[in-house]
């Protein structure tokens, strides 16, 4: 122990060796897109491969984000109780046992079940990533490397994307045999294999969350991973983490209600992050190869399209980390909010007024075409510099250390319900009217301006210990 009379020791940072940590849990994030989006180019596929009718398919999409909301809630309790560290390791091995079971799936009731324990990994992933990549993050870097989770989601949806385009053009479509005579879709799940076991070894060599051994009382195993991921006075950070800790209990449920419920901080992470789902994102990601195909692209190019939708995705992504610590975060996310609620407002009224078509479809013309696909990317890249990445930084770090965990499971959990909801709707209404969809996300982007301008603090530059 220091004494009041002995100089601290000031230890210096090590930028490398935090890029290293963050970048592994980000690994949970690639897998967290790649598994989401990797059913894109499967959707037509399974209604033929298992004479599955609309509601089924449906089902089958989005059965992952069921599995998603359970990861979620859970993942925070166990990443307390058993460490950050271990709860990558289950989530790896789920990502694994999903990738394998839904490539050999032989009805759509057993690969529904394969995608839920997928989703289970990905609501795991979606907790563990940001609350890791925050407690060994320090506070001057903390949103760049934050927006690592979300480069590793939209990067794991473009190489989701891109390899079912490669798989399905190379076998002539979704459904024809490619390698050992099986079915290309088979392979698009297959896929996810490799970086399902490099997440499992990448988490097998980064050492336990510095908070979270504090947090257990294991301040001896922290010190060296705070001198090398924090620096400064080691010894007074760990007084700090202890303090805000408030170590009489160990975490749990229970320290999210007040008086009169939830607490306000943990109402407002649960809003960023339905909001980020409401405004419709994902129906670009799960379904825009048989949207593009609704509106008369053919197959081919309407994967070729998500393909460049998801490139769009990581550019904009790369533009949230290079100005999320400059500008903050609420800035951001008023930007985004004011340039969806634009694009998504254009979609609707393309799709709405454009003349129906045989099949009930929208018939557009080759300049509302023209419209309608540089209002999606922009759409993209509105939501990409702004409630994509931001969403998960805020997420990491507007909860104290004693809530955190708890905190974080709880809004991921109403996130990926928000997200079974408007990826189970989109079909429904679809058939109702594209824009009538579009014009239900474009009233929640609207929304979302509000909440931010009245509800959201700015983070930018607070220690961990400060919120």
């Amino acid at each position: 122990m220091q004494t009041e009379n002995e100089q601290p020791i000031i230890y210096e940072a090590k930028t490398s060796y935090v890029l290293m940590l963050a970048t592994v849990a980000a690994l949970g994030g690639f897998l967290f897109g790649f598994d989401t989006a990797v059913i894109n180019g499967a959707v037509g596929a399974l209604g033929v491969s298992f004479q599955a009718n609309s509601f089924q398919v449906g089902l089958a999409v989005s059965s992952a984000l069921l599995g998603s909301a359970a990861g979620a809630f859970f993942a925070g309790q166990i990443a307390d109780r058993y460490g950050r560290v271990k709860t990558m390791l289950v989530a790896a091995g789920f990502f694994l046992i999903s990738a394998i079971g839904s490539g050999i799936a032989v009805s759509i009731a057993d690969f529904m079940m394969w995608r839920l324990i997928g989703g289970v990994a990905v609501g795991a992933a979606s907790v563990i990533a940001p609350a890791y990549i925050a407690e060994v993050s320090p506070a001057h870097l903390r949103g760049r490397l934050g927006s690592l989770q979300q480069l590793a989601i939209v990067t794991g949806i473009f190489v989701a994307l891109l390899s079912n385009y490669v798989i399905a053009t190379g076998a002539g479509s979704a459904m024809s045999p490619l390698w050992f005579g099986i079915p290309a879709w088979r392979w698009m799940f297959w896929t996810e294999i490799p970086p399902a076991v490099l997440y499992g070894l990448g988490a097998l060599r980064i050492p336990e969350s510095p908070r979270y051994l504090v947090a257990q009382g294991r301040e001896v195993e922290a010190t060296p991973i705070l001198a090398k991921a924090i620096g400064g006075d080691v010894a007074a950070k760990i007084r700090e983490i202890r303090d805000s800790v408030f170590q009489d209990h160990k975490p749990r449920l229970s320290d999210l209600v007040g008086r009169s419920g939830l607490l306000p901080i943990v109402w407002i992470g649960i809003g960023v992050s339905v909001l980020q789902q409401l405004v419709g994102i994902n129906v670009i990601f799960y379904y825009s190869s048989v949207l593009w195909q609704a509106v008369g692209f053919s197959e081919a190019d309407s994967l070729w399209i998500t393909v460049i939708t998801s490139v769009t995705n990581i550019v904009t992504t790369l533009v949230a980390i290079a100005f999320v610590d400059k500008f903050g975060r609420k800035p951001l996310l008023i930007l985004g909010s004011i340039g969806m609620m634009l694009t998504l407002g254009t979609l609707a009224t393309v799709f709405g007024n454009a003349p129906l078509d045989a099949a009930g479809n929208p018939a557009l013309t080759d300049s509302a075409g023209t419209i309608a696909l540089l209002a999606a990317n922009f759409y993209v890249f509105c939501f990409g510099f702004s409630w994509g990445p931001v969403t998960w930084v805020l997420l990491g770090e507007m909860f104290n250390n004693r809530i955190r965990g708890s905190a974080l499971s709880v809004a991921a959990t109403a996130q990926w319900i928000a997200n079974f909801g408007v990826s189970t709707t989109f079909p429904v209404l679809k058939d109702v009217g594209l824009g009538f969809a579009y014009g239900l996300y474009t009233t929640a982007a609207a929304i979302s301006l509000f909440f931010v301008l009245l509800l959201v603090k700015e983070t930018k530059g607070r220690e961990l210990e400060e919120m």
